[in-house]
């Protein structure tokens, strides 16, 4: 017992000569605090960073490769280099533009040399047609403007335009001459295939009354004068009714009921017509004069000359018995006065 006291008094060996702090709840949290903060690692900081970020990147310039910069010699001799290649380039353009000035002076040579044969070429034709015999009239020009077939009036319809040569000064339209005399050689062909007796011509007008009358005498047509009686070629039960195959009208304004019946009866109609005239039922037109007095004379002198020709009872160069001053009408001043 005495030396189990000693022993216990006596210092035991790696024990602290102080005795230990005992433990707090602050001192277990600190601790634990350390414990945890000597576990995490060490990050850099931003200004730690820099410096590494730095030299990475120039460590990756440094190992691209370098480009040799060129001297100031070298980079004379390259503009001269493209100097040389810019002249020859210019020298090349300009001989392309020189030769594509020529080839268009030579476009343009071909073209005035064309021009010029063209030119030549119509020359000569106008000179072939100038040599060609003139179609005659039936008769001279001089004699069918002197007796005023051309004259118009100074009213113009739609139909009548295509018949038209111009306008005088006066407003006074001028009828185609040339084209009266064609129309006069087709309505002659035209009604020399009916029989005599039944081609019909009537006339209202007194300046037609005379060459109307001559006409029939020599064709042979039937006459209807003066005042066109209704009826006389549509009702069959009027006496003095006639039943013709074609009629002739000297103006379709003053024979309108001529015009109206034998439109209404199926009757072909043939019309001297002048610049104020319609062809409102009117098959076949002859642009003409259709009020003068001369005008008609020659007109219907020049139909009956055509239809005795086309029917071989005179030659084709010869003329009726009969002038166109007998198909004139012979009127006197007071009758003039009326009209």
């Amino acid at each position: 017992m005495a030396e189990d006291q000693v022993k216990e008094n006596q210092p035991v060996d790696n024990q602290p000569e102080t005795e230990e702090e005992p433990l707090t709840a602050d001192k277990v949290v600190e601790e634990t605090i350390a414990e945890e903060e000597s576990k995490i690692v060490d990050e850099p900081t931003v200004a730690e960073e820099a410096p590494t970020v730095f030299e990475e990147e120039t460590a990756v310039v440094d190992e691209s490769p370098v480009v040799d910069e060129p001297t100031v010699a070298e980079e004379a001799a390259v503009v001269e280099e493209s100097s040389v290649e810019e002249e020859t380039f210019t020298e090349e353009s300009d001989v392309a533009e020189e030769a594509a000035e020529a080839e268009s002076d030579d476009f343009v040579e071909a073209d005035m040399d064309f021009s010029i044969e063209e030119q030549s070429a119509d020359e000569e034709e106008d000179e072939a047609k100038e040599s060609q015999p003139v179609e005659e009239l039936l008769l001279p020009r001089d004699t069918l403007l002197s007796a005023g077939i051309h004259i118009g009036t100074r009213m113009k319809t739609l139909d009548m335009a295509p018949f038209i040569y111009r306008v005088r000064p006066d407003g006074l339209f001028v009828l185609d001459v040339k084209k009266a005399d064609d129309r006069i050689r087709t309505a002659a062909k035209f009604l020399a295939r009916y029989e005599n007796a039944k081609v019909a011509v009537a006339a209202t007008r007194l300046y037609a009354h005379e060459p109307v009358k001559k006409f029939c005498e020599v064709t042979g047509a039937t006459p209807i004068i003066g005042r066109f009686i209704p009826g006389q070629l549509s009702n069959p039960q009027y006496s003095h009714r006639i039943d013709p195959e074609i009629i002739v009208v000297s103006d379709p304004r003053a024979d309108a009921q001529a015009v109206k019946e034998a439109s209404k009866v199926g009757i072909p109609i043939v019309a001297l017509c002048s610049t104020d005239n319609e062809f409102s039922g009117v098959d076949l037109v002859i642009p003409t004069n259709n009020k003068g007095r001369r005008a008609l004379a020659v007109i219907f002198w020049l139909l009956a000359r055509q239809i005795l020709r086309e029917r071989g009872e005179i030659g084709m160069d010869q003329d009726p018995p009969v002038t166109i001053e007998d198909f004139e009408a012979k009127v006197t001043r007071s009758e003039e006065e009326d009209t």
